[in-house]
């Protein structure tokens, strides 16, 4: 994306054009130099381990899917009707080749994110079925709205990524969506993007429209988009997921393999046995990948919830979901691969007290944790129901506040700054004193969606509230938005590449499992 004109120094008009420009620069990705949580002990690490084969060993896993199941008996491992049961020997030997870091590949190449071991970085939710819109109205998405998302992921700073489908596009059918929602991540952000993997012909199509955008062998030898498969837990893999899988990792693209947890109704009401049910679903996956292709990108993954026990509801922001993050966090590097978890998850109706405590835990355990793909860092509420155009502004401040905590301490200018203590001696103030004047804006960092004056100044400036100041922002940052540019040539090929597809899938309100 081009950066703000800049106008021409010297007068207030263009002081004040400077000041009020905002800076849409995408933050490096994130080298986290906290010191990770580590909650659990070597032997209680060798406990999930063993645990976790013995269920792969002895209990198995269903791969509902002929394919599948024909690669487990190639390689020799043990299979009864459409049950997998894994030797732990062959498991840590498909997974020593998974690699442990690699670098994303953005459409603009200065947007490139190193990503594995302590490098990391921020995605916005995908999959709302409805959307809180610039008004603040709950309703269904269109691709408009979609669009508006992938814009507002390339204006800030700290979303790495414009995913997919953060909402689903009601006013397209269901089998051809896929071919849209791919064209809207490529076209109005030249950040990394994710790429649907609701069937096996959808992930195809998103593979050859990714080499249409980056060229036919670029592929090969470069991530440059992520498949997501979840798995049925417990204890199954199904045929759309295991073909879309496929898909990617014959491509050479990174799958972020993730069990789907929801803690007391798919998984034991325990925390330590919900992780090694989980962990043997993940290595499962992240096994077969190499089977698809040794040495292919695969991501340790998950998606974590908690179930009330009162109503069945799934719940977010809990102390046993930051409890299981740290513990899987441990679990990743015990077999050096990167993973991922779910960032900024609420059940709030709306974005209130309830969405910022719940997003806020959830994302400060993910920086300890030592997350790599942190997913679900904008947007989310109401259980994933809708994403929030307010929650998604302020969501992704907290991630670059959390961006700035992940540096450590800068000891760079630490002498300039100890040397203005004599200066200013007992009683004095710093504001104006030279260092602060000339460090101000970067010693410290200082929200904009957040309102830090007295509360008479509050009032007389409309005594707006954040999400209102969200929405308000929302609207400057649409109306500043610069379409990154796309090559004219590559932008014909991807439009007539999906007029060729819509005309061979039906349009129908069902998945693509054929054309």
């Amino acid at each position: 994306m081009q950066a703000p004109v800049r106008t021409r120094s010297g007068g207030r008009a263009a002081r004040r054009a400077l000041r009020s420009a905002t800076d849409v620069t995408m933050l490096p990705g994130i080298h986290n130099r906290i010191p990770t949580c580590e909650i659990l002990s070597g032997s209680q690490i060798e406990r999930i381990d063993t645990a976790s084969m013995d269920i792969l060993e002895n209990v198995g896993l269903v791969f509902r899917d002929e394919i599948a199941v024909t690669d487990w008996k190639r390689i020799g491992a043990k299979v009864a009707g459409d049950r997998v049961y894994l030797d732990r020997g062959l498991v840590r030997e498909l997974i020593k080749t998974i690699p442990e870091r690699f670098t994303y590949h953005a459409r603009d190449p200065q947007k490139n994110i190193p990503f594995g071991g302590d490098r990391a970085l921020f995605v916005p939710m995908t999959g709302a079925p409805y959307l809180r819109d610039l008004d603040d109205v709950r309703r269904n998405p269109t691709l408009d709205d979609l669009a508006m998302f992938h814009k507002l992921s390339q204006m800030l700073p700290a979303l790495h990524r414009s995913a997919h489908h953060i909402v689903e596009p009601y006013d397209h059918a269901i089998s051809q969506r896929h071919l849209r929602i791919t064209y809207s991540s490529m076209k109005y952000s030249d950040k990394t993007f994710m790429g649907m993997t609701t069937s096996p012909k959808n992930a195809e199509d998103v593979i050859e429209m990714c080499r249409i955008l980056f060229g036919a062998e670029f592929l090969e030898n470069h991530a440059a988009v992520t498949g997501n498969c979840n798995g049925n837990s417990p204890l199954v893999w199904d045929e759309t997921m295991l073909g879309a899988m496929r898909a990617f990792s014959r491509a050479n693209q990174p799958v972020l393999c993730s069990p789907f947890v929801l803690g007391g109704a798919n998984t034991p009401a325990s925390v330590a046995a919900s992780v090694a049910q989980l962990n043997a679903e993940a290595l499962s996956a992240l096994a077969y990948t190499q089977v698809i292709r040794r040495g292919a990108p695969a991501i340790y993954g998950h998606y974590l919830s908690t179930v009330s026990m009162k109503s069945g509801a799934p719940m977010a922001g809990t102390p046993e979901i930051s409890l299981m993050n740290f513990m899987i966090g441990q679990m990743a590097r015990h077999y050096g691969v990167p993973w991922r978890s779910s960032a900024s998850l609420g059940g709030a109706k709306t974005f209130d007290a309830q969405a910022g405590y719940e997003s806020a835990t959830t994302l400060s355990s993910l920086m300890h944790a030592g997350a790599n793909y942190i997913w679900h860092a904008a947007g989310w509420n109401e259980a994933g129901m809708h994403c929030s155009v307010a929650k998604f502004i302020v969501d992704a401040e907290q991630c670059a506040m959390a961006h700035r905590m992940s540096g450590g301490v800068n000891f760079d200018d630490f002498e300039d700054a100890v040397s203005a203590v004599p200066d200013v001696g007992p009683g004095g103030h710093y504001l104006g004193h030279p260092h602060t004047q000339e460090n101000f804006q970067s010693a410290f960092f200082m929200p904009e969606m957040f309102d830090n004056n007295a509360i008479e100044k509050w009032v007389a400036e409309g005594a707006i509230e954040t999400p209102a100041r969200a929405l308000l922002h929302a609207r400057k940052l649409l109306k500043e938005y610069q379409e990154p540019t796309l090559e004219v040539s590559v932008d014909e090929a991807l439009r007539d590449y999906i007029t060729r597809r819509e005309r061979e899938i039906p349009a129908a309100d069902e998945l693509n499992q054929s054309y």
